[in-house]
């Protein structure tokens, strides 16, 4: 393959090397300052992303050392998980961390009254929002904790099929 660096086959397994290199390019192009990292103001350049409420989430959660970029690993690593080809329970799990924001593994009121603020901006009332947010953990909280579980979460998450709403071909 050239110069193209290889990865090892456990980190985007859903990629053959053809898509990593296309990957690779999509990357650089990105890393406007040719950092080797791509920053938040960096992704945001992306046409539709300007427009997507949870941009910021999902760039915190492909950021997994928490440095505020995005280095081609985790770009690499996160991106897998929208594969075509990948995997159904780990498509979960990345939709799942959008909303376990401080990595706990639960779901708290809290994280989904602010993930779900960012989806409604200011289209309902706080009060209206917490409602919401209310109905949506008692129907969810199976075991009755005050909080969503990733079981819990891929019981009404399977049904609705997200994951494969999480799928893009390279």
């Amino acid at each position: 393959m050239g110069n193209e660096p290889s990865y090892p086959v456990e980190m985007a397994s859903q990629f053959d090397q053809n898509e990593i290199k296309q990957l690779s390019k999509r990357f650089k192009k990105v890393d406007l300052d040719s950092s080797g990292t791509l920053s938040m103001k960096e992704l945001m350049s992306l046409p539709g992303l300007q427009v997507n409420p949870l941009v910021q989430r999902v760039f915190d959660v492909f950021d997994t050392d928490g440095n505020g970029e995005v280095d081609f690993k985790e770009f690499l690593v996160g991106t897998s998980q929208f594969s075509v080809k990948g995997d159904k329970e780990q498509k979960l799990r990345f939709a799942f961390s959008i909303y376990d924001m401080d990595k706990d593994g639960y779901i708290s009121n809290g994280e989904l009254f602010q993930v779900l603020n960012m989806m409604v901006g200011d289209n309902l009332k706080d009060w209206q929002l917490q409602q919401l947010v209310d109905k949506t953990i008692i129907a969810l909280d199976k075991d009755g904790d005050g909080k969503i579980s990733f079981q819990e979460f891929c019981a009404v998450a399977r049904d609705l099929k997200v994951h494969e709403k999480l799928g893009v071909i390279v």
